[in-house]
């Protein structure tokens, strides 16, 4: 199998390509050269903003791959250059959008596909109408995965504001300090480990049941975002105290932060009726793993 991997040298790419390398894919990676990549990994070096320099890169560096997997557009004209570059040159394209397409003010529980969405200039906005443009692309074959919190190494720790990516997170709950949360932390979500989002995007290929078709990616566990701190705390063998910053107190000075402040459950029996690989990974041994490798980042993601 040869897997072309926009970035690499991120977080999710990065997952990507090493569990794609572990099954003994070939793994072609479009990256400006600024990160390194995973060991293995060949770079196609180009920015993709500058179209005709990644034009030439690309088409340099093979005629088609078996999958193109995209983990960072997120800008309309981001999906336009990737339907003109790879229609008809490769076997699959994979687009990791967000589950914050979903409109906030219209959860369901669990969130059906088809729920309503955003459509402005709002992160989850522009990733709904990067979705919409493959939706009218009729020649290229694609599959769609909405990711809700992603965690694992190679990332920070923390999943809701004011603590969420918070590069001083253990340090704080070493120190005991209180943790200040919106709402007290108590919105669900099913954060997914990375390994296995990776696994779930692989095993759409070759899988003609995936095609066209949209899907949430979130773990197999439903917790309050509250208990993934306890976790944490418990790992490290000290007292969690939560402070509740007010929902609304909160959403006056920060709007954007809305898509995180709510319930974001989903059904993953589609995932197993299609045959993909279901996320399994417990929040337990998810955390802890992540957890150690932040202690240790000289450990192997």
């Amino acid at each position: 199998m040869n897997l072309l991997l926009i970035g690499g040298g991120g977080f999710v790419s990065g997952t990507i390509a090493r569990n794609a390398m572990a099954r003994g894919w070939k793994v072609d990676c479009l990256t400006r050269g600024r990160k390194p990549l995973p060991a293995g990994a060949r770079p196609i070096v180009a920015d993709r903003h500058d179209i005709p320099a990644a034009t030439t890169a690309l088409r340099s560096a093979t005629d088609t791959w078996d999958a193109v997997i995209d983990c960072i557009a997120y800008h309309p004209d981001e999906m336009r250059q990737d339907i003109e570059w790879f229609t008809g040159r490769c076997g699959r394209f994979i687009f990791i959008s967000t589950d914050f397409v979903f409109d906030p003010n219209q959860r369901r529980f669990p969130q059906p596909v088809d729920s309503p969405t955003l459509d402005d200039d709002s992160y989850g906005g522009k990733k709904f109408r990067c979705e919409k443009l493959l939706h009218q692309s009729p020649k290229l074959s694609w599959t769609i995965f909405r990711p809700n919190h992603i965690y694992g190494p190679g990332s920070l720790l923390g999943c809701l504001p004011r603590h969420g990516r918070d590069d001083q997170l253990i340090e704080r709950l070493r120190r005991r300090e209180p943790l200040h949360l919106v709402g007290g932390g108590h919105f669900l979500q099913q954060p997914i480990f990375a390994d296995d989002l990776a696994n779930l995007a692989l095993s759409t290929i070759g899988n003609s049941r995936a095609e066209r078709k949209t899907y949430p990616a979130a773990g197999p566990e439903m917790i309050e975002s509250a208990h993934y701190y306890q976790l944490l705390a418990n790992d490290l063998n000290v007292p969690l105290t939560i402070q509740e910053i007010p929902l609304q107190e909160h959403l006056r000075s920060n709007p954007a932060d809305r898509p995180f402040l709510c319930h974001r459950i989903y059904d993953l029996r589609p995932l197993a009726d299609d045959r993909l690989t279901v996320p399994s990974t417990s929040m337990f041994d998810g955390l802890k793993r992540h957890l150690h490798w932040l202690i240790d980042p000289t450990s192997s993601p």
